[in-house]
């Protein structure tokens, strides 16, 4: 699977409860150092209740700047959380799965 199939894609609990869809993803680089850069891991998905739109970045960090779309994109995200890796219990080709017992953290790289 690579990344684009993944975007977009309905994420439901463990009961096929749909919970929204994956709007964006996280990488952690913690590898050893390669030629380039150190390798990357997938930490987990961004999912968001009422969109499958893009933050653009907006929730990454405490800038509100143009404030009209900041403002705009943290109404149309409200609700939307971070899933770690651990989490997912199943990926299919249209569908996340997480595993029973799950936590919502903050989409913020901040907290």
């Amino acid at each position: 699977m690579i990344l684009t199939d993944l975007l977009k894609n309905e994420v439901r609990d463990s009961d096929g409860r749909m919970l929204g869809h994956v709007i964006d993803v996280r990488f952690v680089v913690d590898g050893a150092p390669g030629e380039l850069l150190a390798d990357a891991r997938l930490a987990g998905l961004v999912v968001s209740p009422h969109t499958s739109s893009s933050f653009l970045g907006y929730e990454r960090t405490s800038d509100r700047r143009p404030w009209l779309i900041a403002d705009l994109l943290r109404r149309r995200h409200r609700g939307s959380f971070f899933v770690a890796w651990d989490d997912i219990a199943r990926l299919d080709d249209d569908r996340v799965e997480l595993r029973p017992g799950f936590l919502r953290r903050s989409p913020s790289l901040e907290g």
